[in-house]
């Protein structure tokens, strides 16, 4: 049975956007995030910001706080 388009993954642990990569991010300042070669499948935003609600395996999202612009997320989606 196929899923509906957006619909998150029956296996969340796999890295399709390769967020492990930049766990290092985390607790660092959001100027420490390096440029993508590839911007189609990267997110920058605050934690706060709205965003769309499709999710993506491939998309790299990095959430930082707004007023610290300390990076606390990077995961898939």
């Amino acid at each position: 049975m196929n899923q509906p388009t957006g619909s998150r993954p029956s296996n969340p642990t796999a890295d399709q956007c390769r967020a492990g990569e930049l766990q290092w991010l985390v607790g660092k300042p959001k100027t420490d995030i390096p440029v993508p070669v590839d911007v189609v499948n990267r997110r920058v935003t605050c934690t706060t910001c709205p965003v769309t609600e499709d999710y993506s395996p491939h998309r790299l999202n990095i959430f930082f706080n707004e007023q610290t612009e300390i990076v606390e997320q990077v995961r898939c989606g």
